[in-house]
């Protein structure tokens, strides 16, 4: 028998651990937007990615002096910054003023990610409340969208998102290609599944959710008379389903929390969409029920082996 001493070690969960690194998983974010940005570029020009360079930039900054004021380790290198600050971008249309990404930059870092904890924190997606921030703050800049008239034409002019269009006047492969008006990572239906498919080779996110949302909207727009093609195209539906609404921190845990989750996502959409004041309902939706994920869990978590029942 070996004579060395056997220590038991005991911790708290997480005992299954993966090699799969926080940097790892934002840089497969990073890699699945990388076609809607090269869309993004090829249909509203350079002024798009000077509008993601702006707001990843101020993102980076306000995240590495933050963690200069407190005096604590620079968090600039698990990338999630850079990852908040392209989906900020993505949120904002190719006309917006320079300084607007800064403001959102704030929103989203400091008082949505940082003042609560830092990455894993958050009560709710920081790119999602740097948008509707700036979309109450500044409802004007917000919505002037640059409307390509053709994908290589020069010309172009200010209008609104198909959404807003009532006799629906673009093609299924206008919305398929992004040759529309609209924010700059929301048009290009095709880039955005190009990025699920690789965040779902590597294992980076799940198919629940997004199947779930974009199912319930596409059942909920049947039902309601409305062109189910049409509706999963426009907006920021797809953005918001594979991108955002699929956010560790701000989901579900549990299989049965992503359905409810899902489900929740897509009938809020389509209510704002239907009958609300608004064109788009996604960046509401995904954070009405980020604040609901708290108690989603508490429904669905598990019950442990050996654990009584839960009263």
């Amino acid at each position: 028998m070996d004579n060395q001493t056997s220590h038991l070690v005991v911790s708290p969960v997480p005992h299954i651990r993966s090699a799969l690194t926080t940097q790892r998983i934002m840089l497969n974010v990073i890699i699945a937007l990388l076609p809607a940005l090269i869309a993004s570029t090829v249909i509203f020009g350079l002024r798009s990615l000077l509008v993601v360079a702006v707001t990843t930039a101020s993102c980076v900054l306000f995240e590495y002096l933050w963690c200069r004021i407190r005096k604590t380790a620079s968090t600039i290198g698990d990338l999630s910054a850079v990852v908040t600050g392209l989906l900020l971008a993505f949120n904002l249309p190719p006309t917006v003023p320079l300084y607007l990404p800064v403001i959102g930059a704030i929103a989203a870092i400091i008082v949505t990610k940082e003042l609560f904890g830092g990455i894993g924190c958050n009560f709710a997606n920081p790119a999602i409340v740097g948008r509707i921030t700036l979309a109450v703050s500044f409802p004007a800049r917000m919505t002037s969208y640059l409307y390509p008239k053709l994908l290589m034409d020069c010309d172009a002019l200010t209008s609104a998102t198909p959404l807003a269009v009532s006799d629906q006047r673009l093609s299924l492969l206008d919305l398929f290609l992004g040759t529309h008006g609209g924010v700059i990572g929301e048009t290009c239906a095709l880039a955005l599944l190009l990025g699920l498919i690789w965040l779902l080779a590597t294992r980076t996110i799940e198919i629940t959710i997004p199947l779930t949302y974009v199912g319930t909207v596409a059942v909920f727009s049947a039902i309601c008379g409305e062109n189910v093609l049409y509706q999963i195209l426009s907006g920021g539906l797809l953005l918001g389903a594979v991108f955002m609404a699929t956010d560790y921190t701000t989901s579900p845990f549990f299989r049965r929390g992503k359905i409810v989750f899902g489900v929740g996502l897509g009938v809020i959409t389509c209510l704002i969409r239907f009958w609300g004041n608004m064109n788009e309902g996604v960046s509401y939706s995904i954070l009405i029920m980020n604040l609901l994920v708290p108690y989603i869990n508490r429904v669905f978590r598990r019950t442990p082996m050996g654990g009584g029942t839960r009263k």
